[in-house]
């Protein structure tokens, strides 16, 4: 994989443990050479990671709607930045930069986002590996809401195995890496 999507909160969270998995995802990521494509902004979640990719010297790519940037949330220190017209532009570009998609800590925009994602691989648009990085038992519900789904005959069984959940870092870089390769 050479560059991997991660959607996150342009807020911080009320936990530090948020900010810390941001800064161990940017050091792995680094660390395998594999650049990050994100939103854009330098607040929040997203700031922090793409502050702890630049500051180890690996590539970070934003992509960004004018109207945000307008209200200065862009991040000016990026390898590059890609301003598009609309939020569905951005999302389109960000999938096409992107050989696999991770969601951390976020708000509505960050599941809006993942689900999609998800959705996409659902309906054969990709194949690229998607996960979540459960810090701090964040996204617990969501995991059970997902076998809730399951349960009700609603989501199959193999769509819902097209979520990669885990805590670790480098486990889920690892079973991320494992996926694409089989692809």
């Amino acid at each position: 994989m050479q560059r991997i999507c991660v959607y996150c909160g342009s807020g911080a969270g009320r936990r530090d443990d948020y900010r810390q998995a941001a800064r161990r995802l940017a050091s792995a990521l680094v660390e395998r050479n594999i650049g990050l494509v994100y939103g854009g902004a330098s607040i929040g979640i997203m700031g922090e990671l793409a502050d702890a990719v630049i500051a180890e010297g690996g590539e970070v790519i934003g992509v960004i709607p004018q109207d945000l940037a307008d209200r200065e949330v862009a991040h000016a220190g990026l390898s590059e930045l890609r301003v598009v017209a609309t939020m569905h532009q951005r999302k389109q570009v960000m999938a096409e930069l992107a050989d696999g998609f991770i969601a951390l800590p976020g708000g509505l925009g960050t599941l809006e986002e993942l689900f999609e994602i998800l959705t996409w691989a659902q309906l054969g648009y990709h194949r690229k590996p998607c996960a979540l990085l459960n810090v701090a038992g964040y996204y617990d519900h969501l995991s059970a809401f997902l076998q809730h789904g399951v349960a009700e005959q609603f989501v199959s069984p193999a769509h819902a195995r097209l979520l990669q959940i885990a805590s670790d870092v480098p486990q889920l870089l690892a079973t991320m890496e494992q996926d694409a390769a089989s692809r």
